[in-house]
Order: structure tokens, then sequence, then C-alpha cells
């Protein structure tokens, strides 16, 4: 028999971590994780607005680092658990930046603030960069409440910011899209 999606285990708004603690639907653990996921579905956009092969191997692959981050966030830290966590690596956060100064080479220099838009992919991209900025934020938050959050998380959220926030430049200059600069009213 087929395991049936729904449980009823959270119809009273709790949930459990990975090592069995109960926690509130509203607990910023569970909102942290929760964002990555909302990331990972934003990425998953980004990646069906693009057409270059290398973009999509790569969004793919962040898919996967997210996946190992909500697993990282779900977990309680101060039990052990049975399960096998991955984890992120070094290698990982280089990986997004290589890519961005290979990006960045192909680029002209900025020159003033860009706003969003200007076509629907190079919008996603900066969509799934604001989101990735709020998981961030959720991840320094935890570390505020002196809740464990591995360090290189923290690090691969804010490069991968910095990576949506080129890749959406890029997609702009791949597309032959102008970007859009800010014009302050003054």
């Amino acid at each position: 028999m087929a395991m049936k999606i729904y449980t009823k285990t959270g119809d009273k708004g709790k949930t459990s971590l990975i090592g069995g603690t109960k926690v509130s639907k509203s607990h910023i653990r569970i909102e942290t994780y929760g964002t990555v996921d909302e990331l990972n579905s934003y990425i998953g956009l980004v990646n069906d607005h693009t057409s270059n092969p290398q973009t999509k191997t790569l969004l793919k692959e962040i898919q996967d680092r997210l996946f190992t981050i909500g697993s990282s966030l779900a977990c309680d830290p101060d039990k052990e658990t049975k399960m096998k966590i991955p984890d992120l690596h070094e290698a990982d956060i280089k990986l997004l930046e290589d890519t961005m100064d290979k990006m960045d080479s192909q680029l002209e220099p900025m020159k003033f603030f860009i706003l969003p838009g200007g076509h629907v992919a190079v919008s996603t991209c900066h969509i799934a960069r604001c989101v990735c900025r709020r998981a961030e934020r959720l991840c320094v938050s935890m570390q505020d409440e002196e809740m464990f959050v591995e360090p290189l998380v923290l690090q691969y959220l804010n490069r991968l910011s910095d990576y949506l926030f080129m890749l959406s430049r890029w997609t702009a200059h791949e597309l032959g899209v102008a970007e859009v600069p800010w014009k302050p009213r003054v």
C-alpha cells in the first residue's frame, strides 16, 4: 500500500524536527527551512526560464544543496539522528564564486542600481534572490537566538543570493534585454 501524503499529526499546529522533537509550526526553525523550501521552488522556476545547459545543470545542483540545507535546519541539534544527513562543502561555495566570476567577465561593469524587470526570466532571478536573502536573515535570527546553524549554511546562502543577482544580469545579457536602471527622483 502506498504511503499517504497526509498524516494528520500537524492538525494542532505542531510538527516534528528530525530527531523527534515536537515544535510549533511557527517556530523560527520551521520558518527558516520553509523559506529554504520556497527558495528551492523559485530556483526551479528560474530553471524553467533558462535554456542554457550549464545554467540548468548548476541550478539543479543548487536545488540539491538547498535540500541539504533544509535537512540541516530541520534537525534538532540537541539530538542524535539515525539518518545520514548530507552536508555542504567549501567546494559548493567555490563553485558559485567561480561561476559568478565567469559571468561577470562577460558583463559591462555596473554603473547604476538595477531594478528587477525587463524579462520574466530576469525578474524571476530577482525574486529568488530576495527569498534567498530572507532565508539568510532567518538563519542569522536563529543564531541570534543561540540556535545552531551550520556555518557553511550561512555562507552558502550569502553567496547564493550574490549568484542569483549575477544570474539576473547575465540572463539579461544573454537574452539581449537592457537592464532597467534605477533613476531616483530628485
